[in-house]
């Protein structure tokens, strides 16, 4: 990797060091002379269309007066903003390093902060143009976005789960018929307000201040940002919200948050519960993808599965009362 580096962004030659975590790419810290960077190799994918135009989105971000940070390119020799590998076939990208830390599991006083910052996001990408056409489908086009993972494919593996998910049938069964649930719940939602949205917003792809915790300072990994719907945006996000010893407060909080800047319909906000419930059967066949592609080991799926399954228990529980919150919330902030 130093070698890639050295080539394709001479300037910033340095030490790099292995970040830990992730599901979709590999990310190296990169240190030279007191300069910081970061390097990104996207393992979901070897489309040059899909990170030009997360890059465009940024440029535009980058040229706004935001409250927070979003990641910036450097540019290689050439002029562009990604190489190809030879080896592998996958690209590369060093962003500018932002300062920050990632918020601590424990830890729920950004959850306002975050939900304000999503709000002002939102604004700015609604009028954005980012002068080129998305790959990425809205989410609701479930059925074409995951063409491996046609209703056949999904069942068999889910009824007749294969030798190392045979100790999932619970949890394979529930997610089936999530997913037939789900597939027929799509149709009316092409009506609701669309734009741009970054659409995998959660604790990973965010930084907090160092010195405040609970304000966040940026926003992170605009791989997945497409044009879907508004409304789509604080779904995924309340998503990954239940089963915190903490929900309700942390799901209060962002929904203050978000409230100050955008006023939702009645109809977008009677669609969540749909659209918390298509984000996580988007996940398990953007992981079904990964296994049946051979990108990701056996253990990925298996471990996806079982939190996914998890989630969907959670969600029957809580979304009533996400209802309840958000609609408090958007009614409070109308009257300020």
């Amino acid at each position: 990797m130093e070698t890639i580096v050295s080539h394709a962004w001479p300037e910033w030659s340095g030490t790099l060091r292995k970040r830990s975590g992730g599901w979709n790419n590999t990310t190296y810290f990169v240190e030279n002379n007191g300069k910081r960077a970061v390097l990104r190799i996207y393992d979901t994918h070897k489309d040059r269309n899909k990170i030009e135009f997360e890059h465009a989105v940024l440029e535009q971000l980058g040229t706004r007066a935001l409250p927070f940070n979003v990641p910036l390119p450097i540019l290689t020799t050439t002029g562009e903003t990604m190489i190809q590998l030879r080896e592998s076939g996958k690209f590369a990208c060093l962003f500018r390093y932002i300062d920050g830390d990632s918020p601590v599991e424990e830890e729920v006083s950004y959850l306002e902060s975050f939900g304000a910052v999503t709000g002002v996001l939102s604004e700015v990408l609604s009028v954005i143009d980012p002068g080129l056409t998305p790959v990425y489908r809205p989410y609701y086009e479930l059925r074409t976005s995951y063409p491996l993972c046609s209703p056949e494919v999904i069942r068999e593996l889910c009824l007749n789960p294969p030798e190392p998910f045979k100790d999932l049938g619970d949890e394979l069964l529930m997610l089936s018929r999530a997913y037939e649930d789900i597939t027929g719940s799509l149709n009316e939602l092409e009506g609701l307000p669309h734009q741009l949205v970054h659409g995998d917003l959660n604790a990973s792809n965010l930084l907090v201040h160092s010195e405040d915790p609970g304000q966040v300072s940026s926003l992170l990994d605009f791989e997945f940002c497409t044009y879907d719907l508004r409304v789509m945006e604080p779904a995924v996000i309340l998503s990954g919200l239940l089963g915190h010893v903490e929900e309700k407060k942390m799901i209060r909080d962002f929904c203050r948050g978000f409230s100050r800047s955008i006023r939702l319909t009645p109809a977008e906000i009677s669609t969540i519960p749909v659209l918390m419930l298509l984000r996580k059967i988007d996940v398990f066949l953007h992981f079904v993808t990964r296994y049946l592609e051979g990108t990701d080991e056996t253990r990925v799926l298996h471990e996806q599965t079982k939190l996914l399954s998890a989630d969907l228990i959670q969600l029957s529980a809580g979304t009533a009362e996400i209802l309840v919150i958000l609609q408090e919330e958007q009614g409070s902030a109308s009257r300020l």
